[in-house]
């Protein structure tokens, strides 16, 4: 994993399996088009807001209560040069206990700096963790958006 890619954690009450649950249900938290199927190892999905970004997503890791993978396997960005930049990147939900409850550590690997949509991508994935996410695993039901 490359140090500069793009990770936040937070930490709740919940217990990891009801972090699990809520990462993937993908449609409560991430708000877009989503087609496909996300919560099985193997299942793809297409994540799009038209004429912004659309990308197609496989499940790689499917650990219930510790991890969830996905790799971006193609890829759309309206608003950079390069609109590819996420294909082959991976996403990541680490999931674990600690004293504070239960850690969810997420990390879009190859979301780096040197990217034109560093910063505009990693504050859409901090807005979608941290406030989105967040409130689907404190609640258990989908939430508005973000």
């Amino acid at each position: 994993m490359t140090t500069a890619s793009y990770t936040t954690t937070l930490v709740v009450d919940e217990s990891p399996e009801q972090v699990f649950d809520a990462v993937v249900d993908v449609r409560s938290w991430w708000f877009g088009d989503i087609e496909g199927s996300t919560d099985e190892l193997g299942d793809e999905f297409t994540y799009s807001v038209p004429g912004i970004h659309w990308n197609a997503m496989r499940v790689t890791e499917l650990v219930p209560g510790a991890r969830v993978g996905w790799l971006v396997t193609d890829s759309r960005l309206e608003f950079t040069d390069v609109k590819d930049e996420w294909t082959g990147t991976t996403v990541t939900f680490d999931i674990d206990s600690v004293d504070e409850g239960t850690r969810l550590r997420f990390t879009h690997d190859g979301l780096v700096p040197e990217y034109e949509c560093f910063t505009d991508c990693s504050n859409a994935w901090g807005s979608f963790v941290n406030s989105s996410l967040k409130a689907r695993i404190k609640t258990g039901t989908a939430v508005g958006g973000v």
